[in-house]
C-alpha cells in the first residue's frame, strides 16, 4: 500500500481533481483484488471489489487528508468482507442425498489430485499463474493484476512452469 501517495491522490480528488481520483480508484482496485482474493471464493472477489469502490466513492467526503489513507481504505474493505461472509452464511444450501455418485468421477478426482501434486512441485509464482490463466481462464492482464506480477513475468512463469510440468510428467511416466 502506498499510503502517502494514495493520501495525496484522495486529497486532490476531494478538491475536485477527477484525473487524480480515477488514478486513485485504479490503484486501489488492484490492491482490493489482492485483498479479497485471499479472503473470499473467486466468484465473489469482483463483487466485493466493486462494493468497496462504491463505498469509497460514497464516503470519500469523510476521509480526513491529515490522516493516512491506507487504514481508512482497509477499514472499508474489512466491512465489505464481513458483509460478504454474512451473505455466505445466510445463502441457502442444497441438501445432499446419500446417493451422490457420478460416473467417471473417480478419473476426474484422480486427475485433479495428480495435477495439484504436480503444481506443488513448481515455484509458487509459476503454479499461481498457471492456475489462474490455464485452469480458471483469466487473461494474462487479469493474472498480472491478481498476483502483482508484470504481464511479461506472467508469460515467462507460465512458459517455464509448463515446461517444468512436461518434464515432471515425463519423469513420472518413465518411473512407471
Amino acid at each position: 500500500m502506498s499510503d502517502l501517495h494514495w493520501s495525496a491522490l484522495m486529497a486532490a480528488a476531494q478538491a475536485g481533481d477527477a484525473v487524480r481520483y480515477r488514478q486513485l480508484l485504479g490503484e486501489i482496485d488492484t490492491w482490493l483484488h489482492r485483498y479479497f482474493a485471499r479472503r473470499l471464493p473467486p466468484p465473489m472477489v469482483e463483487d466485493a471489489v466493486q462494493d468497496t469502490l462504491l463505498a469509497v466513492h460514497e464516503k470519500r467526503h469523510t476521509y480526513d487528508p491529515t490522516r493516512p489513507f491506507g487504514p481508512w481504505l482497509a477499514a472499508i474493505a474489512r466491512y465489505k468482507w464481513i458483509d460478504r461472509l454474512r451473505a455466505m452464511k445466510s445463502a441457502p444450501t442444497e441438501a445432499l442425498t446419500d446417493d451422490i455418485s457420478v460416473s467417471g468421477h473417480e478419473d476426474a478426482v484422480t486427475s485433479a489430485s495428480s495435477l495439484e501434486r504436480l503444481l506443488r512441485e513448481l515455484k509458487p509464482a509459476q503454479a499461481d499463474v498457471i492456475r489462474l490463466v490455464k485452469l480458471q481462464g483469466l487473461s494474462i492482464a487479469e493474472a498480472a493484476a491478481r498476483t502483482g506480477q508484470t504481464m511479461s513475468l506472467v508469460k515467462v512463469n507460465i512458459h517455464r512452469g509448463l515446461g517444468r510440468l512436461t518434464a515432471l510428467v515425463g519423469k513420472h511416466s518413465d518411473a512407471d
